[in-house]
């Protein structure tokens, strides 16, 4: 019995190990497929509000795609003007950022000029100098337009997808009931299904109007300060605050170095990535724990880990999704029995040490 245990656990890992290795090399197909339901679930509800003043689920989901697909359409069509032209600007902006850091670039100057130093040293006590072997990269531009063929392929097949689940309505619900025997079997099916689609999609709905309401915020202060382009900030600040931790301080530093290049003064310049972090400190330590409140709250380890997993696994997309992929995870684990342990794991708040020991049977005296 031990032996088939082991045999057990160890395929159990292998499969693991190979769903792991199908996710990495299968991101272009999996990753659009992962957004749609993302995206479906967070719709969901509406498409039920929907159906109460009678506009049926498919003429719903037409609606609601619609104005999500016209709504990154524009979003898109905006930034993507100023996206190009940044990308040839760039090595004017570093230059102009350089020259205002004059500082603190000639000290990162004499380290890299003292590196180059012990590294001619070395080459000239080696046995001969190495060939040098130049490589072209592709132009800065044909990577921009690339990536954005690439993103507008993820984000067609994913509103699509999106769209044929929410016009579907309760279908899928129904073919998962009818795949247990038992009435019980199918009425708890039931429950953990319809319990899972309200709690994630409030949660996914919550968290977006929230980094809407962040990137509105960060677009209208730098707009404020007279920063270029205040939208693009906006989107880019609205898609950086699924980053949990990191996005907040990736988006400051871009903020920071575009208005260094843009703004004469450097003081006053500082003052766009100090706005930017005190609106994500307010939304991260008050705005968001009020609304999604603590039943929904996540381990910050469990968080951490997972957004570098991911990270690693799918890049930047994946960092995105990851946070979203904990959530739907971790309320499935608390509805299905034998993954309990894992979402008290992944939950935020500590374990009622009380409650627990109360549970145990008492253990006897000595001699009783």
């Amino acid at each position: 019995m031990n032996d088939i245990a082991a045999i057990r656990r160890l395929l159990e890992v292998l499969v693991l190990i190979a769903l792991f290795v199908t996710a990495y090399f299968a991101k272009d197909l999996l990753l659009p497929i992962l957004l749609g339901f993302l995206l479906a679930l967070t719709l969901s509800p509406l498409i039920r509000s929907f159906e109460k003043f009678g506009i049926s689920a498919p003429l719903g989901a037409v609606l609601l795609i619609g104005c999500v697909g016209l709504i990154i359409f524009v979003l898109a069509g905006l930034s993507a003007g100023t996206v190009a032209t940044w990308s040839d600007e760039i090595p004017t902006m570093g230059n102009e950022i350089r020259r205002k850091l004059q500082g603190w670039a000639q000290t990162v100057e004499d380290v890299r000029s003292a590196t180059e130093q012990v590294e001619q040293i070395g080459t000239e006590n080696g046995s001969g100098r190495p060939e040098e072997v130049v490589v072209k990269q592709p132009g800065l531009l044909n990577n921009a337009m690339n990536t954005g063929a690439r993103i507008g392929g993820t984000v067609a097949v994913a509103l699509v997808l999106a769209l044929f689940l929410l016009a579907s309505g309760d279908l899928f619900y129904l073919k998962l009931v009818q795949s247990f025997q038992t009435f019980t079997g199918k009425k708890r099916a039931l429950k953990a299904v319809y319990d899972v689609e309200r709690r994630v999609s409030r949660y996914l709905l919550t968290i977006t109007i929230i980094n809407a309401g962040l990137g509105i915020s960060v677009g209208l202060y730098l707009f404020a300060l007279g920063l270029p382009v205040p939208y693009v900030w906006g989107l880019a600040a609205f898609l950086l605050n699924f980053l949990p931790y990191i996005g907040g301080v990736i988006g400051a530093v871009l903020v920071g170095a575009y208005a260094i290049a843009t703004f004469d003064s450097v003081g006053y310049a500082i003052l766009a990535p100090l706005g930017y972090q005190i609106l994500t400190g307010i939304e991260g330590q008050f705005v968001t724990p009020y609304l999604v409140g603590r039943r929904l709250e996540l381990n910050t380890v469990a968080v951490f880990l997972t957004v570098v997993f991911w990270g690693w696994l799918w890049g930047i997309a994946g960092a995105l999704v990851a946070v979203p992929f904990l959530v739907v995870f971790k309320v499935i684990c608390e509805n299905v029995t034998a993954l309990n342990m894992i979402g008290h794991f992944l939950d935020k708040s500590a374990p009622d040490v009380a409650a627990t020991a109360a549970d145990e049977p008492a253990a006897e005296k000595p001699g009783g």
